[in-house]
């Protein structure tokens, strides 16, 4: 676990936070923006290949991404700004790396690691079988897409889900978000700030139609996932273990949903 520092005043400290969270929707919109330029570039320079014939065609014939490169989208834009963060604001040094090196080393870490993993599974699964007894079953946000990729792309929803986003939201959010606090000598305030910011993330009010017992399902699982996270990063002192975790979760997740 990290050594216990004196904590922060928490004025300076939140609005750190909030710098770095403002910060990391700028980036993703941005980020967004321009890999839909891009698509639609290729996109129409591609059709222009195919032979149509004017730039009224070609701008028809566009149309909307499908869910590989919405996929693509978020993996580009989310950890771009996962990496500006981190290298801006919070890259760990020399003496982090060593400590979060040794942790591996450790047999608890390991054990941790899988308990924390199977117990955010287990939990998730036990909070939606209670929410269906009271007729709530949520529709994720992203349901669709990792659906269309289960049958179209499962190799490569198995490297997204259970490789790439576990790290880049790693690294965003227990690295960056969360280890601010935990530096600051305010673990817990981070905890809860952090895992909020999790939630939201996964569920923007608004985007879906689920109704509002659905919405807090479905962010006391992700935030419920965030704090665990949190606390591993907390207890072991290496983002490998949240990332191992966050992967053995998400695997877990597809094998038993049947969606590789």
């Amino acid at each position: 676990m990290h050594a216990a520092v004196p904590p922060s005043r928490m004025a300076p400290l939140l609005r750190a936070f909030l710098f770095d969270a403002l910060l990391a929707v700028l980036l993703v919109v941005g980020g967004s923006i321009a890999a839909a330029a891009v698509w639609t570039v290729w996109r129409a320079a591609t059709l222009a290949a195919g032979g149509q014939p004017d730039a009224a065609a070609i701008q028809a014939a566009i149309g909307q991404p499908g869910a590989l490169a919405q996929i693509l989208f978020a993996l580009f834009a989310t950890s771009f700004a996962a990496l500006v963060l981190y290298f801006w604001r919070r890259r760990a040094d020399a003496g982090e790396r060593t400590t979060a090196h040794a942790a591996l080393r450790r047999r608890s870490t390991w054990g941790w690691t899988v308990l924390v993993g199977v117990a955010v599974f287990l939990g998730s699964s036990l909070l939606g079988w209670l929410a269906r007894q009271l007729g709530s079953e949520p529709v994720p946000t992203n349901l669709a897409l990792v659906e269309e990729a289960a049958r179209n792309w499962p190799v490569f929803l198995f490297l997204f889900a259970v490789v790439l986003a576990p790290a880049y939201e790693e690294l965003l959010f227990r690295r960056v978000f969360f280890g601010r606090f935990l530096a600051a000598g305010r673990p817990w305030l981070g905890l809860v700030v952090s895992s909020l910011a999790f939630a939201l993330v996964h569920e923007v009010p608004g985007i879906s139609h689920n109704p509002p017992l659905a919405v807090l399902q479905l962010w006391l699982i992700y935030g419920g996932m965030g704090a665990a996270f949190a606390w591993l990063y907390w207890r072991t002192g290496s983002l490998w273990a949240p990332f191992l975790a966050h992967a053995l979760n998400n695997a877990l997740a597809l094998v038993v949903h049947g969606l590789i």
